[in-house]
């Protein structure tokens, strides 16, 4: 039997739901997801294992023209996916209509299949899907278009089948008992900055940077100590909150869902310090694992 296995890169703007498909798609939580745009950082991938075939997926950061050095390694991730995939998903929400015309014009010249995915179907009516549709493979002239709802989970089974019909013939990239290719504290953080972007408003979400500094797994609880960075005094106060009122409230939501995740019971330890502007510093991005 002919085995099948590739790379397949979940690409588009901020906000339109790659981390829902993504999760839905390995059938784990390997992307967090909230309602507030850039909120995947980093390339992610989730492993899906058939009898005969292989895909990787590939969560990248949405699509944007980079403000500051964090945003431009951002955007290096999504360079590699370009470089490496087999086939790249586009997503779009429907009704959305504004590309970067960059991206665009750099899709055109690759030579792998492209799936245009029009997701939130259950939102929208059929006149502006098929505007949608219309629209989109105007731009994209993709290989075959879905319209599908990742949170409903509608569409996803005829969009795996076009992905594994497209998957080149190759051998297993990753052992068969992979589901991913970060370690344990790459989601700890993740969990940990997920529940900072539904806490907290405005800047402070996009100002943070999670470094787990200590993972301890023992026979019956897991020991956990992590350090919050954020870029200005001020915001180190709105973390804490009152009598240290915020961050206890961001303790006990991250370990609730952390526990969940590594399925055992976890303590804890939040630490808030400040690391003026290190969104524009190379060192610190590279320490952060931006890069990597």
């Amino acid at each position: 039997m002919e085995h099948k296995a590739g790379f397949v890169s979940l690409l588009g703007n901020p906000n339109v739901g790659k981390s829902t498909l993504m999760n839905a798609l390995t059938g784990e939580r390997l992307s967090i997801i909230t309602s507030k745009a850039q909120t995947t950082r980093h390339r992610t991938m989730g492993i899906v294992n058939g009898d005969d075939f292989q895909i990787v997926y590939s969560d990248t950061p949405g699509l944007l023209k980079p403000s500051y050095k964090m945003q431009e390694y951002m955007m290096r991730y999504v360079e590699s996916a370009l470089q490496d995939s087999d086939i790249l998903l586009y997503m779009v929400e429907a009704g959305e209509q504004n590309p970067i015309e960059e991206y665009l014009n750099k899709l055109s010249r690759l030579n792998i299949p492209i799936l245009l995915v029009i997701n939130k179907i259950d939102k929208t009516t059929e006149e502006m899907a098929a505007a949608t549709k219309a629209l989109w493979e105007e731009k994209l002239h993709p290989q075959a278009t879905f319209c599908v709802s990742a949170l409903k989970q509608i569409g996803l089974e005829q969009l795996v089948a076009e992905i594994v019909a497209h998957l080149p013939v190759h051998p297993p990239y990753f052992p068969k008992d992979e589901l991913t290719n970060r370690p344990m504290r790459f989601f700890v953080s993740e969990i940990i900055r997920e529940k900072i972007l539904l806490q907290y408003k405005k800047e402070i979400p996009y100002s943070v940077q999670i470094e787990v500094d200590s993972y301890k797994a023992e026979e019956e609880l897991t020991r956990i100590e992590a350090i919050i960075y954020v870029e200005r005094e001020s915001q180190k106060g709105i973390l804490l909150g009152h009598q240290g009122a915020a961050i206890k409230k961001l303790g006990i939501a991250a370990r609730a869902s952390i526990e969940e995740f590594i399925e055992q019971k976890v303590f804890l330890s939040l630490r808030v310090k400040v690391q003026k502007d290190w969104r524009n510093d190379d060192r610190h991005l590279q320490l952060f694992g931006y890069g990597s």
